[in-house]
């Protein structure tokens, strides 16, 4: 499922490429018909991302409702606003297990995109400056892409959909098609006021003291383990499975402690740090947890997530710090990893 770094690059391509532009709606698929006929015709006027949910505003006080769940990715196709602080060299973008790569070196060129770090599970990130240049490219943004079909020949605009497309998004020069989300659905501007009110606070919309303090007298308030409070939406937007089996690591706490025993400092810390993760997961594209690496360490870690994270998929293998086996159990129905000594 993506975490919440994914989904605000996704709404920063969109930002980019469709606000301020009239779009044609459609539902290739045929699950979403009367919503698409809702938005058809309408002029994006605003797109954020909340956690791990997308909202995009449409003129005339209409909104759509993304949640990508774990199989839900969108393609964008043609005139793409590459964004040097999102985009890759290769056209991919999310970043776990991508695929249909149709940008060519030249055309990487021509987008202004210099040579990017490429890993072997398709993770990939950005090594380029300057201004955001236009390219016809095909970009896939999802965070689990296999099983998708792959990229369509683009020689003629728009492509034909390919694949089961819930919605397609189409500006005079750019397309984007939604696949297998888990949520997909029009809102008034008073459901999102509602929606988002059930998220717990996302420090790239409001990392201040009021948010701070919101979280720590939530986690502080409950008798549950700190590794599902961390997973819950409610509590704190946007962290999954891997930022968590992270978080806890580098926070050194056992993931069994109930939220009422951390401590509060700590629990601010914890808060902070996502901040700054979340961060580094937006500007690069991937979930780099592990601080202070240079040179070719840091080359090597951005190439492959073996080398990028302290526990997450080491289960079996020593810990890094001490060398005690990772542990791997299951909470809150998803794989938890963890050091038993350093997290005692």
């Amino acid at each position: 499922m993506p975490e919440g770094h994914s989904v605000h690059r996704i709404a920063r391509q969109f930002d980019r490429n469709f606000v301020g532009r009239r779009v044609s709606a459609s539902s290739p698929q045929g699950r979403f018909v009367e919503g698409a006929s809702i938005l058809d015709g309408r002029t994006v006027t605003a797109v954020q991302a909340v956690g791990k949910q997308m909202f995009m505003e449409f003129d005339g006080g209409v909104w759509l409702r993304v949640h990508l769940g774990i199989y839900g990715a969108w393609d964008f196709a043609g005139e793409i606003m590459i964004d040097p602080t999102i985009a890759s060299a290769n056209g991919r973008m999310g970043h776990t297990n991508q695929r249909g790569t149709v940008v060519d070196a030249g055309v990487a060129s021509a987008a202004g995109v210099d040579t990017a770090v490429f890993d072997s599970a398709g993770e990939n990130s950005l090594a380029s400056i300057g201004a955001p240049r236009k390219a016809r490219v095909h970009v896939r943004m999802s965070e689990e892409t296999s099983g998708l079909p792959d990229a369509p020949d683009e020689r003629d605009f728009p492509p034909e959909p390919v694949g089961a497309v819930r919605l397609r998004l189409l500006t005079d020069v750019t397309v984007a098609d939604l696949r297998g989300p888990t949520a997909c659905q029009v809102q008034t501007p008073d459901e999102v006021e509602a929606t988002i009110a059930k998220l717990g606070p996302d420090p790239l919309l409001d990392d201040g003291p009021v948010a701070e303090q919101r979280v720590v007298d939530t986690i502080r308030s409950k008798q549950t383990s700190i590794g599902r409070l961390l997973m819950d939406q409610s509590v704190i937007a946007g962290i999954g499975n891997v930022y968590r089996a992270e978080m806890l690591f580098r926070a050194r706490l056992n993931p069994h402690t109930p939220g009422k025993k951390v401590p509060e400092d700590l629990v601010r810390e914890m808060w902070r740090d996502w901040s700054r993760l979340l961060r580094v997961g937006v500007e690069t594209g991937q979930m780099m947890t592990m601080d202070d690496l240079e040179g070719e360490e840091y080359r090597l870690a951005m190439a492959n997530r073996a080398d990028r994270h302290w526990v997450y998929h080491r289960a079996g293998l020593p810990c890094r710090v001490c060398g005690t086996e990772i542990v791997l159990e299951e909470m809150a129905a998803r794989k938890l990893y963890w050091c038993p000594a350093c997290q005692e």
